[in-house]
């Protein structure tokens, strides 16, 4: 008769099992660590840039609020296109917009972002006042590269 050999583990062999089970899993719960605590980074990082774009967007809006004022007392004081937008580039003569061809364009900024805008003044025929011509949102990345 053969006799079976068999392969017989010593009591260290599960100690050392049980030691690299408890390695693996203090790794996978100091990287679940480390990237929760980048995604809340993350989180905070998008929710300040949402709300610098917000506030931008709120100032912008809030200019063209300011124009449109200023169309409604040139409305009321015209009696044609002509004198219309005549009284329109005298009103804003003495302010930071820019006047061009029925154009109003202003820019609004903070530190990091710029929004470009443009309002074309419309006839005075027309039910509405003025529409939006551009309104871009522009990304200032030049200086933070230099």
């Amino acid at each position: 008769m053969k006799k079976k050999s068999s392969i017989s583990l010593g009591p260290g062999a599960s100690s050392l099992i049980l030691i690299f089970i408890v390695l693996s899993m203090m790794l996978l719960g100091m990287l679940s660590l480390m990237m929760g605590r980048n995604d809340l980074k993350l989180s905070e990082r998008s929710a300040e840039v949402i709300q610098a774009v917000y506030k931008l967007n709120a100032e912008a809006e809030q200019i063209r609020s300011e124009i449109d004022n200023i169309l409604v007392t040139c409305r009321k004081d015209a009696t044609d296109n002509e004198a219309y937008l005549t009284g329109v580039e005298e009103a804003l003569s003495g302010t930071d917009y820019e006047w061009e061809d029925g154009v109003v364009s202003f820019y609004v900024s903070d530190d990091y972002r710029e929004i470009d805008c443009a309002l074309k003044v419309l006839p005075l025929e027309s039910p509405e006042r003025e529409t939006w011509v551009r309104y871009d949102l522009m990304a200032k990345t030049e200086d933070l590269w230099n």
